[in-house]
């Protein structure tokens, strides 16, 4: 019997088994990495005139390989979701969803971004070492051709943005929140046209980003000297059934929220927005616009409803006043604008806080609601972009909003988009922007906050004006002698604007398709 024994504990012990991590459900997020790990190849490979088509394809079919991968599972997606990679990503019928937009709202955003006929050579600098005030001509334009490194940027800052919808724990969460946000700082400074602006915007979003992002991860480690743990669920565990006390708890959230509310540009975080957006490239401008509100607003709503749900009682009344603080901000400094693109970033303020307002609902409703409304206001704004950029002088674009003086007469066919994209933003029947705040204040209706609900109404009839001033502008002035000409745009800009005017138009006669979707399912508590 001893030496049986002997001979037992003789053998060696078996290694534990490592078992891979299921990777079927993040199969679109894998395909946009690993395309920008590729495009990156491209540019470090490629001749200078093989790159812009090779990067514009590899775009473009990462894009379409990772929708049909999307379209593939959700068809056999579990209904109550899965987690993925040892638990660090849930994907949800909600993540689903965001995924799918973010998607749809990156290809106008790349189509935008690959044109070169608005603008010869493309918007990009051609070598980002040109010192801001050098004028290129266009032998100089074409000979150097356009800055191709804004593609893998692209890519990646996609790749964050999915990264973060989905993410499961509070780490992964500013991990995805790093990687979306450091290819943006970059692209803001890639503008060919006043180098300086975009310079200056790149360097303001990347100091005041770093702020946010040190708020983000202060929370972090509070949360979890409170809970031991950075998963949501955890984090949801302690905060129902802990008597330790709530100090840590809410301060951390403060800080996390805070982070998050700086990416969303929700008053009165807001103050990078009208500089970058002014400064930036427009199509990148676009991409901030339309996918960063996106992602951002899915972290908001997964931290809110499966971390702090059983504690809104605590924190809802503060983040009541921060959505009428954005909504204020965003419509009445609107009206103060003079150019065209702050503008719309003060309207992105406003429709920030009617954003904020179906977030705090915590309801499906609210929360069908709001994944409805980003999706409504992403692509109105990229086509609004669209139309931007094709306004123009012998400087670039003509952004001022006394260059826009009568240019229904010049152009009737862009005023006219213009008008119907600014409308629906302002929520006008019949286009998405009234649908979307009709189901998002419904939602807020019905858990009790009537009274904010009022406040976001006058928010949106004073916003308004500064919408209707624009049309007025346009249609009932006079165009100076020496005023801007509209460029025609190229196949890839017209397909941009086309999809956004299209959807914002579907979307408002006909948009029962979207809302079923958006209220497919809920987050899942894994």
């Amino acid at each position: 019997m001893t030496s049986v024994l002997v001979l037992a504990q003789a053998q060696p012990a078996q290694p534990a088994k490592i078992e891979a991590p299921p990777i079927g459900a993040i199969w679109p997020i894998l395909i946009v990495l690993g395309a920008a790990c590729l495009s990156v190849l491209f540019e470090a490979l490629l001749p200078r005139h093989l790159r812009w088509p090779a990067q514009v394809a590899l775009a473009l079919l990462t894009l379409a390989a990772a929708a049909v991968k999307l379209v593939t599972y959700v068809s056999d997606a579990p209904a109550a979701g899965e987690t993925a990679m040892f638990g660090t990503l849930a994907v949800d019928r909600p993540t689903l969803f965001l995924w799918g937009t973010l998607l749809a709202l990156t290809l106008g955003a790349v189509l935008l971004i690959a044109d070169r006929s608005v603008e010869p050579g493309g918007a990009f600098v051609a070598s980002a070492a040109i010192r801001p005030g050098t004028v290129q001509d266009r032998a100089q334009v074409a000979s150097t051709g356009m800055q191709t490194e804004v593609f893998p940027l692209t890519l990646f800052a996609l790749g964050g943005m999915m990264t973060f919808c989905a993410a499961n724990d509070l780490l992964t969460m500013f991990v995805a929140l790093e990687v979306l946000s450091l290819p943006l700082y970059l692209m803001c400074g890639l503008a060919r046209r006043r180098r300086l602006l975009s310079q200056e915007s790149a360097v303001k979003y990347f100091l005041l980003g770093a702020f946010a992002s040190a708020f983000f991860l202060y929370g972090v480690a509070l949360l979890y000297g409170y809970a031991g743990s950075v998963r949501l669920s955890d984090i949801a565990a302690s905060a129902a059934g802990s008597d330790r006390s709530d100090t840590l708890l809410f301060a951390g959230m403060g800080l996390l929220v805070v982070g998050l509310l700086f990416k969303a540009s929700v008053g009165p975080f807001h103050t990078w927005t009208p500089d970058v957006y002014q400064g930036a490239p427009t199509p990148v401008t676009a991409f901030m616009a339309a996918c960063t509100k996106v992602a951002a607003f899915g972290g908001i709503l997964r931290v809110l409803q499966v971390a702090f749900g059983s504690t809104q009682w605590e924190w809802r009344g503060v983040l009541w006043g921060v959505a009428i603080v954005s909504m204020l901000i965003g419509a009445v400094l609107g009206l103060t604008q003079t150019d065209v693109k702050r503008m719309i970033a003060y309207s992105s303020v406003a429709h920030a806080g009617f954003l904020l307002i179906g977030a705090i609902a915590l309801t499906d409703k609210g929360l069908s609601g709001t994944l409805f409304y980003l999706l409504t206001y992403g692509f109105t704004t990229l086509a609004a972009f669209g139309v931007i950029s094709l306004v123009r002088d012998s400087s670039g674009e003509a952004t001022h909003l006394s260059q826009w003086a009568g240019l229904a007469k010049r152009s009737p066919l862009v005023a006219g988009v213009f008008t119907f994209l600014l409308l629906a933003l302002a929520g006008i029947p019949l286009t998405s922007g009234f649908v979307g705040k009709f189901v998002v204040f419904q939602a807020a209706v019905a858990s009790g906050m009537a009274p904010l609900v009022v406040i976001a109404l006058i928010a949106s009839a004073v916003a308004a004006f500064f919408y209707l001033r624009v049309i007025v502008l346009m249609y009932f002035s006079e165009p100076a002698a020496d005023g801007p000409s509209v460029t025609v745009p190229g196949a890839f800009t017209t397909a941009a604007i086309t999809l956004g005017v299209i959807v914002t138009l579907l979307l408002g006669v006909a948009p029962a398709f979207a809302l079923d979707w958006a209220g497919s399912g809920v987050f899942a508590i894994h």
